[in-house]
């Protein structure tokens, strides 16, 4: 898929976009006369906000109005080496796994004697899997791609993850990612607009036609791993989640262009998992699955583990997703789900907006998310809560493990040519309550086009068109106050 890469300067890319100067106009309107909206102390879980303490030990070098600050202050490594001092060659067709390998052995030899800096130079540079070390920089420099080996032996199998008890989509193993790292703390991944490609054409026609083995490798992924910053690069083809930071803190996802061809099977382009302090913002992406995706842990192995999404912030996303979401929150969330912020988002030509996945099984909790600001064109359904997926990891799932829903804000949301009405689908027996709309504007359903609702409760404050009797049913709007 050809694609152009967007400019980040000063415009976002949404602002190009023809229909902006209306929606802006429109969402001043709104503003006008909103209230914000506060999460209520009806919440079962507790609200925690991140302190300063919750940060690194050095001073924020970002923009105050950032949420990079979970990270902080770019580090300066002592060591900067290219990856031509290793043997590195960067003409598409030689390995470089042997050369990237030997880099990281190298950086991490000097990782606690004032870290390093791998640069990769301009060119093409074919490579299996690596992984990363701590204190550690990798810098793409203009014109530099790192691409996937079309090997699969380049991409090992290792152990399932704990909270999935099994690889996502085989029994078994799972490919490693192409670049990894576990109990990792200061790691960089950045550059001056180089490209990482996970050549993922060959991974998905194993997908298509059955012969997968085992689970595909993500293109990034890190594992209980604190002070992450990714940014300033593009990210392509993946062949399955593109950026995975699982059992991490304190990650920052900046800056990114993620592509991948529009019916390219679960390549989802961010997805943080069983994760807290993370904040995503200022990205472009286009993908065959949810642009932005939070987890937390797949039905019993999930509630075992018990290891929450959390303190999560995401904003200024814009994309593109004719199969998916916008952003989703689940289908994995077994772990639970707490203090999720998603705000001033741009979403066009997609199945959904805004879509919460759950079902019987998941058992854990999805609580005090708020959502503001989200444009959406041509979305087939706006906003969806979603069930029934039956998609379980084994036998050993319990059918009596229901997930709890409360404290849902949804507000100033603007859909243009949507096709249908906002589906919220509970569970029958599950707790889906506190779900709370204020200043909703569906715009381009036909005149019969009614919300479907089932097995949940709450409130709305000037929707349109008139929501559910599930949301009017408490004859004010005090629950979004």
């Amino acid at each position: 898929m050809e694609s152009e890469k967007p400019n980040y300067g000063a415009i976002m890319i949404y602002f190009t976009k023809p229909s902006w100067v209306f929606l802006v106009l429109l969402f001043t309107v709104v503003a006008i006369f909103s209230l914000q909206i506060s999460p209520k102390s009806i919440l079962p879980f507790p609200f925690f906000p991140v302190s300063v303490s919750s940060r690194p030990d050095f001073e924020s070098g970002f923009d105050p109005a950032s949420c990079a600050a979970f990270f902080g202050k770019l580090p300066v490594r002592k060591h900067v080496m290219s990856l031509k001092d290793f043997g590195g060659v960067g003409d598409g067709k030689t390995s470089n796994t042997a050369a990237f390998r030997k880099a990281l052995d190298y950086m991490q030899r000097i990782s606690e004697k004032g870290g390093g800096q791998l640069n990769v130079p301009e060119g093409k540079w074919l490579t299996g899997s690596f992984n990363l070390t701590s204190n550690f920089t990798l810098f793409l420099e203009q014109g530099a791609v790192i691409l996937g080996s079309q090997d699969p032996d380049e991409w090992p199998i290792v152990e399932p993850l704990p909270s999935y008890g099994r690889g996502r989509e085989r029994l078994g193993g799972r490919h490693i990612s192409l670049i990894h790292g576990n109990g990792l703390f200061n790691v960089v991944i950045t550059g001056n607009n180089g490209t990482i490609d996970g050549q993922g054409q060959m991974w998905w026609e194993l997908w298509w036609n059955r012969t997968l083995n085992h689970t595909r490798g993500h293109l990034v992924e890190l594992m209980n791993s604190r002070n992450i910053l990714i940014s300033n690069l593009t990210f392509q083809n993946s062949p399955f989640w593109t950026i995975h930071p699982i059992y991490c803190s304190n990650v920052v996802i900046k800056g990114m262009t993620i592509l991948a061809p529009l019916n390219a099977p679960n390549t989802d382009g961010i997805d943080p998992d069983s994760s807290t302090n993370v904040c995503i913002e200022d990205c472009y992406i286009e993908s065959g699955d949810d642009l932005v995706a939070v987890k937390s842990g797949w039905d019993q192995y999930g509630i075992k583990m018990a290891r929450p999404s959390s303190n999560i912030k995401v904003r200024r996303i814009s994309g593109t997703t004719p199969t998916c979401s916008g952003v989703g929150i689940g289908s994995e969330m077994s772990g639970g789900i707490f203090n999720v912020t998603i705000e001033d988002m741009h979403v066009w030509n997609s199945a959904a907006g805004v879509r919460i996945k759950t079902d019987k099984g998941r058992g854990g909790y999805i609580v005090n998310i708020t959502i503001s600001n989200i444009t959406m064109e041509r979305v087939k359904i706006p906003i969806r809560l979603s069930r029934g997926s039956d998609d379980h990891p084994d036998d050993g799932w319990d059918p009596k493990a229901m997930p709890k829903i409360k404290g849902i804000f949804i507000s100033n949301i603007v859909s243009l040519n949507s096709t249908k009405a906002p589906v919220l689908a509970g569970i029958r027996d599950a707790s889906f309550e506190g779900i709370c709309f204020k200043n909703v504007t569906l715009l381009g359903l036909s005149p019969t086009a009614a919300w479907h609702c089932e097995f949940v409760s709450g409130c709305a404050d000037a929707v349109f068109p008139l929501p559910c009797p599930h949301l009017q049913n408490n004859g004010s709007s005090t629950c979004c106050s």
